[in-house]
């Protein structure tokens, strides 16, 4: 995927809370999973995923591969090829509902590269574009669309926001794009077929492909370090959680506003988390789920994180918003970041930075690194566009995902060249004050209705895009997914958000000392009676393919 993604970007696992979709009062609300995907699992595992089909495009210097590893570029390819023969448009007006976590895009008649890609789509390409605002403001204006009928051609459902009822929604309103992809039907959009099938996954519901995949990196959150911050201790290399503790306590100089770690406390948890071998989610075995708050390793790295907090190694201010300048002026030894995300982080790190590996916290324990689900969301066509349109706006999708290599993706990530771009004497590209104004802005809303696999390429960095490349084979050595990753929980829609961010309160209040870590047991009976157990059956039942 092109790194046009902040950090705001699907770092946290919680989303927001549910909103109940309006005007779906026609439709019969069902209360349960196993309501909703009757049949459904069955249907899903026999569906006929689209057909993978790698696109043939500039080679990458350092190759990736299907567990997860980016392709990565150490400059900038010579020759492009182009991975669409002609403007897959017809000439009508386009219309779509995305999202944007960075500054607005300048509207149309002033922004130069929406001119452009209305041009190379051979479309009007309208995007209504909501700004991230930390609040629902992406729900809000879904559900006005919903409730008006006033569906535009596209619509991203994206996967961690609290969508209500999205079986229903999507039979009512949006057409089941299973005919259409599903085998080698997708080999008509060749860009399509070149997305990763761990993508596509995401999105199938009951037997069916209903929206186009939009990718994202597959590999999960990082810990990122300032390098020269642990050079004392001799690098940022541990053999257990108490070396970690001891190191950091070395480091730590509150008299010189200097702290080890970020005070984003349940992130940090998470990662001690994969130190001590807890599961990305749900642990799997015999067919049973235990989920993640269940588990003792889990637990452990709640009680680690207690142990970094009352040695004073988080920043004092729970609401520190200069993460990064901290970490560029050595005052903040690491914090946790999306690997997406980082990738765009490293363009503008002005400090040596390195990650940490996940290692043994203790003797016994098995370390894991923690995979994302290789996709946000997809994007749906509104059942309002026939089938001569569909296969149109799949072509427009089909342009949106082309692959780092090709003439489309160049222009995508970057612009028109001399004006958004320019190129070094090395062939990198540069972008310009109107890049970064314009094609930025307008790529990043792009990027949620299709976009490319994720790779690796920055402008003039070749040796740090090769250690990133080394550092993603390190990481995927002890690689784990959530088995839960493809199967759907109508209780998960309702429910998780809520209850996510009532075991985050939790265990905030107990890093923070204002609860004893014996809340946490309570604090999982609630959770688990208030939709915990009923999103463990219907997942099971899932995975059982009942």
């Amino acid at each position: 995927m092109s790194t046009n993604l902040s950090r705001r970007g699907f770092m946290g696992a919680a989303g927001i809370a549910g909103l109940t979709v309006a005007g779906l009062s026609s439709l019969t609300a069902c209360g349960s999973g196993a309501t909703v995907s009757k049949g459904g699992a069955k249907a899903s595992a026999k569906l006929k995923l689209p057909t993978y089909v790698s696109a043939q495009t500039a080679p990458a210097d350092l190759a990736g591969n299907a567990a997860g590893l980016d392709a990565t570029y150490l400059r900038y390819p010579k020759k492009l090829t182009k991975s669409v023969a002609k403007a897959p448009g017809d000439g009508s007006r386009i219309t779509a509902l995305t999202e944007t976590f960075t500054t607005p895009a300048p509207p149309q008649a002033k922004n130069a590269y929406w001119q452009e890609l209305n041009k190379r789509l051979g479309a009007q390409f309208d995007m209504t574009i909501v700004v991230d605002q930390g609040v629902d403001a992406y729900l809000t204006k879904f559900n006005a669309m919903i409730a008006s009928g006033d569906i535009p051609d596209l619509v991203w459902f994206p996967p961690n926001q609290g969508l209500q009822h999205v079986p229903e929604l999507l039979d009512a309103k949006f057409h089941d794009l299973t005919p259409h992809l599903s085998g080698d039907a997708v080999k008509k959009y060749p860009n399509l077929a070149n997305l990763p099938t761990t993508a596509w996954k995401t999105a199938v519901i009951n037997g069916k492909i209903r929206g186009v995949a939009v990718a994202y990196g597959s590999m999960g959150q990082v810990y990122v370090v300032n390098q020269d911050f642990w050079k004392p201790v001799g690098g940022a290399e541990f053999t257990s959680a108490e070396d970690f503790l001891a190191k950091g306590k070395e480091l730590l100089d509150a008299k010189r506003n200097k702290y080890v770690l970020e005070p984003a406390y349940v992130n940090h948890v998470g990662m001690f988390g994969q130190w001590f071998g807890a599961p990305s989610g749900w642990r799997l075995e015999d067919g049973k789920l235990t989920h993640m708050y269940e588990t003792e390793e889990y637990q452990e790295a709640l009680a680690f994180g207690v142990k970094v907090a009352k040695a004073g190694l988080f920043w004092p201010d729970p609401n520190l918003s200069t993460t990064m300048e901290k970490m560029a002026q050595g005052s903040l030894g690491a914090y946790v970041q999306s690997f997406p995300s980082f990738l765009v982080d490293t363009k503008t790190y002005d400090f040596p930075f390195g990650i940490i590996v996940p290692f043994a916290a203790k003797a016994g324990a098995k370390p894991k690194y923690n995979m994302g689900y290789g996709s946000v969301g997809y994007t749906a066509i509104s059942k309002k566009a026939d089938d001569k349109r569909v296969k149109m706006l799949l072509g427009v999708l089909d342009y949106l995902a082309a692959p780092f290599g090709t003439e489309e993706r160049l222009f995508l990530d970057n612009g028109i060249e001399g004006t958004h771009f320019t190129r070094t004497s090395g062939g990198d590209v540069k972008l310009t004050g109107k890049g970064n104004s314009e094609a930025v802005t307008t790529a990043m809303p792009l990027a949620f209705l299709a976009n490319g696999p994720e790779y690796v390429y920055l402008p003039g960095k070749a040796e740090t895009a090769g250690r990133i490349h080394a550092w993603q084979q390190e990481l995927l050595k002890n690689n784990q997914s959530n088995p839960t990753s493809g199967h759907f929980s109508d209780t998960y829609t309702r429910k998780s958000a809520s209850l996510t961010t009532a075991m985050s309160d939790c265990q905030m209040d107990i890093i923070a000392g204002r609860k004893p870590i014996s809340a946490f047991q309570d604090q999982v009976k609630k959770w688990r009676s208030g939709g915990g157990d009923r999103m463990r059956a219907e997942y099971e039942a899932s995975i059982a393919g009942k």
